[in-house]
């Protein structure tokens, strides 16, 4: 009976336990900050001060995919982006909540950048694997708070990057999802481009040269982006 009574205590006990261990998914379209982890917000306050005393003609917004060129991609930033006053504002391990919450808190105060190129979305998949609606819809309220802060500029809509090693990895299918709706957003004030295929071999295979962990771009997958993102980046900005 005693025995009994103890079993039926630790089962009561672990509920609760167990309840509060459960997470809580974000919405994707409401601004959600990530404050507790200093490097997050030491980053968010250097990009306040950075923006400060800079004239920003090109914008980058994302995530750790974004972040990596000032890392992997570093020296083709200063090829192909620094020249044209860029500006990095990728964070690692963003979502779509967490750029809106930046954006609303002063990232783009007094921007007003020719070009806005976002790519954003597969830590909404990989974290909590979001439905391709409900990140999409994250990915639209980016794109109006841009349009707010700086209605003339001109955004270059980026398609999630394959993820997973095979076409039926299970984070590819739903990022896939997601382009197949954020690519009806283009119109004369969005350019949608996907540049998977460039990323992958013809039998869709992502290979460790161009993502060594199937996820992060390295040096060959940056030069990859760079190449095939330039002619639609000049035409944008005007250039010959």
């Amino acid at each position: 009976m005693l025995k009994l009574i103890l079993i039926t205590a630790l089962s009561l006990i672990s509920i609760p336990f167990s309840l509060a261990e459960k997470p809580t998914v974000e919405a994707a379209d409401k601004p959600a900050h990530r404050l507790k982890h200093k490097w997050w917000k030491h980053r968010h306050q250097h990009k306040l001060a950075a923006a400060q005393n800079t004239k920003v003609e090109l914008l980058f917004i994302g995530d750790s995919i974004t972040h990596g060129w000032e890392n992997k991609g570093r020296e083709l930033w200063k090829q192909y982006y620094a020249p044209r006053k860029a500006f990095n504002l990728g964070y690692s391990g963003d979502r779509t909540q967490h750029v809106l919450w930046r954006l609303e808190n002063g990232e783009m105060k007094g921007m007003k950048p020719k070009v806005a190129v976002i790519m954003i979305g597969t830590n909404n998949t990989g974290h909590s694997m979001q439905k391709a609606e409900e990140t999409a819809q994250g990915i639209k309220a980016i794109i109006s708070s841009i349009q707010k802060i700086s209605p003339k500029t001109h955004i270059l809509l980026l398609a999630i990057f394959p993820r997973g090693e095979h076409p039926d990895h299970q984070m590819r299918v739903r990022n896939t999802e997601i382009n197949d709706i954020i690519k009806t957003y283009a119109n004369d004030k969005i350019t949608y481009l996907d540049i998977s295929s460039k990323l992958l071999t013809e039998d869709g295979i992502l290979t460790k040269k161009v993502m060594p962990d199937r996820l992060h771009p390295q040096g060959d997958g940056y030069q990859i982006w760079a190449e095939a993102m330039e002619p639609t980046l000049k035409k944008l900005l005007g250039e010959k």
